[in-house]
């Protein structure tokens, strides 16, 4: 927990030494402090500390490791590490202070909604941050919308659940929820987002709203809703099915997105734009075989129904790319074949311009939010030919399935600038400023990408 106010009494400091340092500070120690030292084999590591008591065994102030640098991993375990309790940095430089409270703000993330009262997490312990940084907030609540919305049950962030969330966000920042639902989508032209999402009880819909000044750069957000992935009647295994309540984290992200946009004020035009449907079984089912004709006019061929995140963010994408903006940027936990490249932890890109891409990549770097730029190979364009129709949703070949399934989409885009990130969507595992579970990945490289285009 963070809080930007000025410490209260008997709030505990917190010492920072860097492991590039600490021969020189180890010297400089008192006899005390280097037998704490010792005991506890501290040597500056990220997240490494030890307690310094008085002569009644209460602590007095915190030694804390950074690592060799500060960054937002420095302290990014400490505040689940160090239990309940007051703290405050009391040698951290000014200058690394944001990092330091991200990180640790990010890292004291928890998921309690379905822990019973008697048996809830234990508070984490509570840093005070000079109010001036009090911006990191913005950063901190962003990625952890996206993470309570990924970590919900399916059962509790079907469709209209997903509605009441983007709701949520549209009344703080007030603006109009404009929603396209049910049979609706038929009247409009989004045929694929309707057949996805027709067997479930709660149906299919486009939500989109626009906030900023109208004369501002117009920019499109999107993510893929699919809310709980059975793989329709092309089922899903057991094991395949199980994390599938995280299938709509791209527009989680997305719309954690375009809340710190919000927040911020960022001079843009933002459209942002989520199509939300459960992928069910039922008598109404969308079938192998079958062929739907897109808002776009092309027709594709379902080569399989497991493919339906492509499916609906197609009409999505046809859609924005309309109104011409200056760039798209969607997310989308689309492909297992991204994760076989990449891993866990790198979510893949793609795009279609350069100079965004580019733009994009050092945003990563500079936040330390890794992407990796792969290609939009167009060899493997004649793999999604259909005999029956213009385009099938997969690929004739088995492999470079992310690459395939970029293609797919960006036949929607019609040559406006876009971005396309296929990834994860949660942590495997606990990693500093990053908890295992639902998590709000490249949210903070995009928004530094638009602040510094548009606002720099």
């Amino acid at each position: 927990m963070l809080v930007f106010e000025q410490p209260p009494n008997g709030t505990i400091p917190i010492d920072l030494v860097s492991s590039s340092d600490f021969e020189q500070w180890h010297q400089e120690c008192s006899d005390a402090t280097k037998s704490w030292v010792k005991l506890t084999n501290f040597r500056g590591k990220a997240n490494q500390f030890f307690h310094l008591p008085d002569s009644n065994g209460n602590p007095t102030s915190v030694v804390a490791g950074i690592g060799d640098s500060p960054s937002k991993a420095s302290l990014g375990l400490l505040s689940q590490k160090l239990g309940e309790g007051n703290f405050c940095l009391r040698t951290a430089p000014r200058d690394d202070l944001y990092k330091l409270a991200l990180g640790w703000g990010m890292g004291a993330y928890t998921f309690d909604k379905y822990k019973t009262k008697a048996s809830k997490a234990e508070k984490r312990a509570t840093l005070y941050v000079d109010p001036q940084f009090a911006s990191v907030q913005d950063e901190v609540d962003a990625i952890n919308l996206a993470r309570d919305l990924i970590n919900t049950g399916a059962g509790d962030m079907l469709p209209d659940e997903l509605e009441d969330a983007v709701t949520g966000v549209c009344k703080r920042f007030d603006v109009d929820l404009s929603v396209t639902r049910g049979d609706e989508l038929l009247d409009r032209g989004f045929r694929t987002i309707h057949t996805v999402g027709r067997a479930s009880k709660s149906p299919p819909r486009l939500m989109e709203f626009r906030w900023g000044d109208e004369n501002a750069p117009k920019i499109t957000i999107m993510g893929k809703g699919v809310c709980f992935d059975s793989g329709g009647l092309d089922l899903k295994n057991a094991q395949g099915m199980r994390d599938m309540k995280k299938d709509m984290a791209g527009s989680a992200m997305a719309l954690a997105l375009s809340q710190l946009i919000m927040a911020r004020k960022l001079n843009v035009r933002m459209r942002l734009m989520i199509p939300a449907v459960e992928n069910a079984v039922s008598d109404n089912a969308y079938r192998p075989g079958d062929v739907i004709t897109t808002y776009k006019g092309t027709t594709v061929e379902v080569g399989n129904t497991d493919a339906e995140g492509r499916l609906i963010l197609c009409d999505a994408l046809a859609l924005a790319a309309e109104e011409k903006p200056e760039f798209m940027l969607d997310f989308a936990t689309l492909t297992g074949a991204a994760r076989v490249a990449l891993g866990f932890n790198l979510p893949a890109m793609f795009s279609n311009n350069d100079s965004l891409a580019e733009g994009l990549v050092a945003s990563s770097q500079a936040t330390s939010e890794p992407i990796w730029r792969m290609p939009l190979f167009d060899d493997y364009r004649e793999t999604l030919k259909s005999s029956v129709a213009d385009i099938c949703n997969i690929s004739s070949m088995a492999a470079g399935g992310a690459i395939t399934a970029a293609l797919f989409l960006e036949h929607f885009v019609d040559k406006v600038p876009w971005v396309h990130f296929d990834l994860m969507g949660s942590n495997t595992k606990t990693r500093p400023a990053h908890p295992a579970g639902g998590e709000g990945s490249v949210i903070r490289a995009a928004f530094h990408y638009i602040e510094n285009r548009f606002n720099g």
